[in-house]
C-alpha cells in the first residue's frame, strides 16, 4: 500500500514535470530545425536583419497587442455581469496579463491563474470565473476558424489537397458514436444518483463552471461584446501585419500570404511556451512556400515573437506586483 501511494505521488510529480518540460523541448526542437534549414550565411543575414530592423513598427505591433488585451479584459466583464459580478476593470486587466505571463511558463496554465487572480481579489467563485474564460475561448475559436476559412478560400488549392485525404469508414464512426453515447449515459446515471459527499461537492463545482460557460447566452450587451471580439482579432492581425515593414524583404507581402502566416502562427502559440521556436518556424515555412527565403520568414517571426513576449513579460510582471497594491485595504 505504501509503495502504491509513493508510486502515485511520483507519477503525479512526473506528470507535472512533463507538462512543463515537454513544451520547452518542443520549442528547442523547432529552434534546432530553424538552424538546420538555414546556412551559416543565412544565420548571419538573420542576425544582421534583426539588428537593423525598423523597430518603430515593432513598437506599433506592441501597441496593437496591448489594445487587444485591454479589450479582452473589458469584454470579460460582459460575461461576468449576468452572474451578478462587476469586477473593477483594472483587476480584469491585471488578471489577463498575469494569465498571459503564466502561459509563457506552462502552456494553458494562464487560464487557471487568471481566474484565480480575479477570484481572489473580486470574491468571484473560481469555477464561475474559469467558466467564463472557457466561454470566451469558445468565441475566440470561432474567430480563428473564420480566419482559417478565409485563408482557405483565398488559397483554394490548399482546400482541394485536404479534401483528397483518406476518410474514415462510416460504419466505424457510427459504432464509435453509439459506444460513446452509452458510456455518457451510464456516467450520467451514476453521477446524478450518487449520494457521495464528494460527488455532491463536484456537482456544485460543475454547476458553477457551467453557469460561467452559459453566461455567454445571457449577455445583455451583445453588440458591444461582438464589437470587442472583432476588435481583439483585428488588433491581433494588425500587430502581425505591421511587422512586415520592419525589414525590406517583406515590405511587399500580400494580404493572402500574411493571412496564411497569421493562421499558422496562431495555431502554434499553444504548442510551446508562448510559441517559442515553433512560431518563427511556422512563419518561415509559409513564406518559403511562396518563394521567400527561410531567413526572411525566421527574421519576421523572431521580431514579432520577441516584441510580443517582451511586452507580456513586462506588463505581466507589473500586473503581478501591482494587483495586491491596488486592492489593499485602507
Amino acid at each position: 500500500m505504501i509503495y502504491r501511494v509513493r508510486f502515485k505521488q511520483i507519477f503525479v510529480k512526473f506528470k507535472s514535470f512533463i507538462k512543463i518540460i515537454f513544451p520547452l523541448l518542443v520549442g528547442l526542437f523547432f529552434i534546432f530545425l530553424s538552424i538546420n534549414i538555414t546556412s551559416a550565411d543565412d544565420r548571419r543575414m538573420i542576425l544582421f536583419s534583426i539588428k537593423n530592423a525598423d523597430y518603430k513598427f515593432a513598437l506599433v505591433s506592441i501597441i496593437f497587442g496591448i489594445l487587444s488585451h485591454l479589450s479582452r479584459a473589458y469584454r470579460w466583464n460582459f460575461l461576468l455581469s449576468p452572474l451578478g459580478y462587476k469586477p473593477k476593470f483594472i483587476n480584469s486587466v491585471f488578471s489577463v496579463f498575469i494569465g498571459y505571463l503564466a502561459n509563457l511558463g506552462v502552456p494553458r496554465s494562464g487560464e487557471l491563474l487568471r481566474a484565480s487572480a480575479l477570484s481572489n481579489y473580486e470574491k468571484i467563485p473560481f469555477e464561475k470565473a474559469f467558466g467564463t474564460i472557457v466561454a470566451e475561448r469558445a468565441v475566440d475559436l470561432i474567430m480563428l476558424l473564420s480566419f482559417i476559412c478565409l485563408a482557405l478560400f483565398l488559397q483554394y488549392d490548399l482546400l482541394f489537397s485536404l479534401i483528397n485525404k483518406e476518410q474514415n469508414n462510416a460504419s466505424e464512426l457510427v459504432a464509435c458514436f453509439l459506444i460513446l453515447i452509452l458510456i455518457l449515459a451510464f456516467l450520467r446515471h451514476l453521477f446524478y444518483n450518487s449520494k457521495s459527499t464528494l460527488i455532491k461537492k463536484l456537482k456544485l463545482i460543475i454547476k458553477g463552471f457551467w453557469e460561467g460557460v452559459i453566461s455567454i447566452t445571457k449577455i445583455q450587451n451583445k453588440i458591444p461584446f461582438v464589437l470587442h471580439t472583432v476588435f481583439i482579432w483585428t488588433m491581433y492581425f494588425l500587430m502581425f501585419t505591421v511587422i512586415k515593414w520592419t525589414i525590406p524583404e517583406t515590405h511587399n507581402l500580400p494580404f493572402q500570404i500574411l493571412l496564411l502566416a497569421f493562421v499558422a502562427g496562431s495555431l502554434t502559440i499553444s504548442a510551446t511556451n508562448g510559441g517559442i521556436g515553433i512560431f518563427p518556424f511556422s512563419i518561415a515555412v509559409i513564406l518559403n512556400a511562396f518563394g521567400y527565403g527561410n531567413d526572411d520568414g525566421l527574421t519576421f517571426g523572431w521580431i514579432l515573437w520577441t516584441s510580443q513576449t517582451f511586452m507580456i513579460i513586462l506588463l505581466g510582471a507589473i500586473s503581478f506586483l501591482a494587483i495586491p497594491f491596488f486592492n489593499r485595504k485602507s
